[in-house]
């Protein structure tokens, strides 16, 4: 802790992972909010405005704390990473300032008309909102990730005679394939875990024994989770899953080896299930191994060579490779769990058991927390594995810190952050749990010209 580099790096860590919590169900709950109004729009049934207006309220109260937790980050490039802001403030400033001027205004403008709009808009304009909703989720998360690409795989820029980096390619930056992947990957990755919310909280109304009003709701969310949830889940492993990886290995083949274990440059390599990395006797404890596979799945060819940590000097290893090995391994194995639960939940929704079955109604509520876990386990073996460059190829992590700031102010700061982020965690779930506790029913109640005693009741 006397170390002001890993100081700050721990700060952002902190930071940036507290925040993700929110955009990723933002990010998805806006596709799943657009699917409900056109469900509504093309019936005319009334229980899917009655459902969206439902989850609009829990997508503004994580729409807020997204914002909230996202600023002090912005400002982080100065306070804490002023040579890295320095030195490609020139290209990221691009994407950055694009987000907040052009996306952010249009998801929060057209969530407000949403929100209280939807009487003055009627159906196509309120259906309109939602739309524009979802596209400033979507544009918003896609000019961050392409400046995170930027990062992991440099394009279209230049170094000036300075050492300064400027932008050589708009559309270099914009388009960049190893961005494009990243994008898909994540935003899968974001409906996956905003199914997983929504069928849990109409899994909680089954399991609860709610009115039979409140009941045909949640039979509709658990409906509309559990199938967006497996095509979402299906896209996280192909195509997205599998052309990320592939980049990695060709872009970034330390990071690669890192991520798999694999310690030694084999011919026909494997892919290992488990195990533990000791880095200091270059192996692999305790593997469980299935021959040949990892080369089929980069190369396409079983007899591949793939490239092991030895055949990187140490400088050019990632830093902690147990940390990024373990992420990896855990985001792999959440998602494929998560796959299965999935699986088994459609397979009884075919049936017509779903709703019955009380053992997968608890699997579903209580899975809850997994793909936010494999979300953020995700992004930190993206991040860990890059390391020890802040941008890769281009600036060590070590020379992007502000060099004023000392360790004794970043640890101030970051408990600071700490007591903020634990009573801004206590709002949060106090907000969205009112919401729950209201239910659906409550959004009919509160119709005009519906009589509403209970919603009265609750100021």
């Amino acid at each position: 802790m006397n170390d002001a580099l890993a100081v700050h790096r721990l700060h952002f860590a902190f930071t940036v992972t507290y925040h993700y919590l929110f955009p990723q169900l933002t990010m998805g709950l806006a596709l799943l909010l657009f699917v409900m109004k056109s469900a509504a729009l093309r019936t005319g049934d009334e229980r899917w405005n009655r459902a969206a207006r439902f989850w609009a309220k829990i997508f503004a109260v994580n729409f807020a704390m997204g914002v909230v937790t996202g600023i002090p980050m912005e400002f982080q490039f100065g306070t804490n990473w002023s040579a890295f802001s320095r030195a490609a403030g020139g290209v990221i400033g691009q994407t950055l300032a694009m987000e907040g001027v052009f996306s952010f205004f249009l998801e929060s403008s057209f969530l407000g008309l949403f929100l209280f709009g939807e009487k003055r808009l009627g159906p196509r304009g309120h259906w309109f909102s939602a739309l524009m909703v979802f596209v400033g989720s979507w544009l918003s998360g896609y000019l961050i990730v392409v400046t995170d690409a930027w990062m992991q795989h440099p394009t279209g820029h230049a170094v000036a005679a300075d050492g300064s980096i400027t932008l050589a390619s708009f559309w270099g930056l914009l388009l960049n394939p190893w961005g494009l992947w990243q994008y898909f990957h994540t935003m899968s990755g974001a409906v996956i875990t905003a199914s997983f919310v929504v069928a849990a909280v109409g899994a909680f109304y089954l399991l609860a024994g709610r009115n039979a009003e409140n009941a045909e709701h949640a039979r509709r969310f658990v409906t509309v989770g559990v199938i967006a949830g497996v095509l979402a889940c299906v896209l996280q492993i192909l195509p997205t899953g599998d052309a990320q990886g592939r980049m990695v290995a060709r872009y970034q083949p330390a990071t690669f080896a890192g991520m798999e274990g694999l310690f030694e440059t084999q011919a026909g390599a494997p892919v290992a299930l488990i195990g533990q990395p000791d880095v200091a006797k270059q192996r692999l404890d305790n593997p469980f191994v299935v021959p040949r596979v990892l080369s089929f799945l980069t190369y396409r060819r079983w007899s591949a060579e793939v490239k092991g940590l030895s055949a990187f000097p140490p400088e050019e290893r990632p830093d902690n490779i147990p940390l990024l090995y373990f992420s990896y391994h855990i985001m792999v194995g959440i998602g494929t769990l998560l796959l299965l639960v999935l699986l088994l939940a459609v397979w009884h929704l075919a049936r017509g058991t779903l709703f019955a079955s009380r053992p997968l109604l608890w699997t579903l509520m209580l899975a809850v927390p997994f793909p936010y876990i494999a979300n953020i386990a995700g992004w930190m073996t993206a991040e860990v594995g890059r390391q020890p460059w802040l941008i890769y190829g281009l600036l060590r992590t070590q020379s992007g810190v502000s060099p004023h700031v000392s360790a004794g102010n970043g640890l101030f700061s970051l408990l600071g952050f700490l007591g903020i982020y634990t009573v801004l965690s206590i709002l949060f779930l106090f907000l969205v749990y009112e919401q729950i506790a209201r239910g659906p029913e409550g959004e009919h109640a509160a119709e005009p010209g519906v009589a509403a005693p209970v919603a009265l009741g609750r100021g």
